[in-house]
C-alpha cells in the first residue's frame, strides 16, 4: 500500500506538536523524562494517523464498460434526483458519499472519459450531512465526458476540512478508476449523472470503495 507524498508537511507538524506538548509539560512542572515521553507519544500517534490518513491503496476497476464505480471511499449518504443546470443541464441523479476521518481520501474517476472542466468555488462550510452543503459549501468541480455518459464530480469541503485538490488538466483522458484527486480532511463527494443514462444499483447506507465498488450501470442506448 502506497502513501501520498503530500503527507510530509503533516508529519513535520505532528513532530512539532509533540515538541510543543513536551515543552508545555515541563512548564507545568512535570519531570523532563515524563514530559519527553508525553511529547513523544503525541508525536508518534499523530504521525501514525497522518500516514494512515494519506494511504493510497491500489484498486482494480471492473472491466465491464457499463459499470460505474464509486469516486470515493465511505458511506452512501444520499441518492437524490436533481436538476443540474450548470454543467450537465438535464435531470440528474446525484450520489453523495460521506467520508469519515478513517476513510481512504484519494478520489478516483467513476467513469472513463475526457476531463472537460475543472474549477474551485469558495463558499460556506456547512456540515456535509446537510443538503444545502452540496450547493453552498466550498468545493471543486470535475466534469468528465465519456462516450456513453457524463459525470460531474464535486469534492466538497466540510466544516473542519483543510482543502480538496485534483491532479488533473482539462483535456486529460481518464480510465475508470484512475486517481483524480484527494480530500485533505474533506468529508463529502458528490457524483452527478444524467438520469436517463444510468440505473443506480447502490443504496443509502452502503459502504463503498473508490474505483472498485459498483454504484450504477449504464442503460442501453445512446448518450444524452
Amino acid at each position: 500500500m502506497g502513501i501520498r507524498p503530500e503527507v510530509s508537511p503533516f508529519v513535520i507538524a505532528s513532530i512539532i506538536l509533540g515538541i510543543i506538548v513536551g515543552g508545555i509539560c515541563v512548564f507545568c512542572g512535570m519531570t523532563t523524562r515524563s514530559s519527553s515521553l508525553t511529547g513523544g507519544i503525541v508525536a508518534v500517534v499523530m504521525t501514525a494517523y497522518m500516514l494512515y490518513f494519506f494511504r493510497d491503496p491500489d484498486r482494480q476497476a471492473p472491466a465491464d464498460e457499463s459499470l460505474i464505480v464509486a469516486g470515493a471511499d465511505g458511506t452512501i449518504a444520499r441518492i437524490t434526483e436533481v436538476k443540474e443546470n450548470k454543467f450537465l443541464k438535464t435531470d440528474c441523479v446525484r450520489i453523495s458519499i460521506f467520508l469519515s476521518l478513517f476513510s481512504v481520501h484519494v478520489n478516483r474517476a467513476p467513469v472513463p472519459g475526457t476531463v472537460k472542466f475543472l474549477g474551485y468555488y469558495p463558499g460556506k462550510r456547512y456540515f456535509t450531512f446537510q443538503e444545502k452543503s452540496s450547493e453552498f459549501n466550498q468545493h471543486s468541480s470535475i466534469l468528465i465526458e465519456g462516450t456513453r455518459t457524463r459525470c460531474l464530480v464535486n469534492q466538497i469541503v466540510g466544516p473542519v476540512a483543510r482543502r480538496v485538490v485534483y491532479w488533473l488538466s482539462v483535456g486529460q483522458e481518464l480510465s475508470k478508476g484512475d486517481r483524480i484527486g484527494m480530500m485533505k480532511f474533506g468529508s463529502r463527494l458528490d457524483m452527478c449523472f444524467p438520469k436517463a443514462d444510468i440505473d443506480v444499483v447502490t443504496k443509502e447506507g452502503e459502504h463503498v470503495e473508490a474505483g472498485e465498488t459498483i454504484v450504477a450501470k449504464l442503460r442501453k442506448g445512446g448518450k444524452q
